[in-house]
This record gives C-alpha cells, sequence and structure tokens, in this order.
C-alpha cells in the first residue's frame, strides 16, 4: 500500500470516527441522559424513541466504518506526522456533526432544538454550532502542521 493511499485511508476513517463519535455523544448526552430532543419532536414518544433509534443506527454504522477504513489504513504512526493527520480530522468530523446537524435539524428543517421550550433556546443552538466551528478549526491548526496537502 502506498503512503498516500495510507492517508486518504487516515483521514476518511478519522473523519467518520470523529463524525460519529460526536453523533454518539449527541444521542448520548442530549437525547437520554439529559432527555432535552429526540431526533423528531413533533410526533408520538414511540417515534421519538424510533427516530433516535434510527439515529443511533446511523451513527453505530458511521463508527464501525471509520473503524474499519482506518483498520485498513494500518498504523498512523507509519507514515509521517500520521498522529496529527488522525487527530485533526477526527475533530474535524466531528465539527462537521455538529455543523450539519445544528444547521439541518435546528434551523432548516427546524425538527427540533437542542433544548426545545427553554427561553433561550436560540442561545443553545448557537452554543452547539460555536462547539462545532471551534472543532473544525482546532483540527484544521492540528492537521495544518502536516505539511502534507489533502485530494481525498
Amino acid at each position: 500500500m502506498t503512503i498516500d493511499t495510507k492517508r486518504k485511508l487516515i483521514i476518511i476513517g478519522s473523519f467518520l470516527m470523529g463524525f460519529g463519535t460526536l453523533g454518539a455523544l449527541d444521542g448520548v448526552i442530549f437525547h437520554q441522559l439529559l432527555q432535552w430532543h429526540s431526533v423528531v419532536m413533533e410526533t408520538s414518544r414511540q417515534g421519538q424513541i424510533i427516530s433516535d433509534g434510527l439515529f443511533h443506527l446511523a451513527v453505530t454504522i458511521t463508527l464501525i466504518a471509520g473503524g474499519i477504513v482506518l483498520w485498513l489504513g494500518g498504523k498512523p504512526t507509519d507514515i509521517s506526522k500520521g498522529i496529527r493527520l488522525l487527530a485533526g480530522f477526527f475533530l474535524i468530523g466531528g465539527g462537521i456533526f455538529n455543523v450539519v446537524e445544528g444547521l439541518i435539524n435546528h434551523h432548516l428543517l427546524q425538527i427540533h432544538r437542542v433544548k426545545p421550550g427553554d427561553p433561550n433556546a436560540l442561545m443553545y443552538d448557537v452554543a452547539f454550532l460555536a462547539c462545532g466551528i471551534f472543532l473544525i478549526l482546532i483540527g484544521y491548526i492540528i492537521r495544518r502542521n502536516t505539511g502534507v496537502k489533502y485530494e481525498v
């Protein structure tokens, strides 16, 4: 396997792992522990549970796919600055999850808010997006220092 192929697999795998991990944290923290929202709020309780279950299934598939792709890529330490590549794209993937999920579900489709019914609901939504942007920036800074051009 070429170094370029290893790099691409590490980039894709770590991105998927970051995306899936933030999705899993969203589900566990906001859906289950805090019980602030479900994926689809304007439905019966059974509909909420099913929408959350489908969300958790998708997140689990994403994590499995990311793990398989990383496994295929081999040890990140086999390439120059491979750990920085892995960490950077993991954070970028997690940040992209927050931004995409926040923009689509909270603002575009309006199927739920981070904390619906709260007088400061918009603040929670904006903080969710800000966390995503922060993760993307930190991931970009980490991966920027690898000195490698990325074409996936």
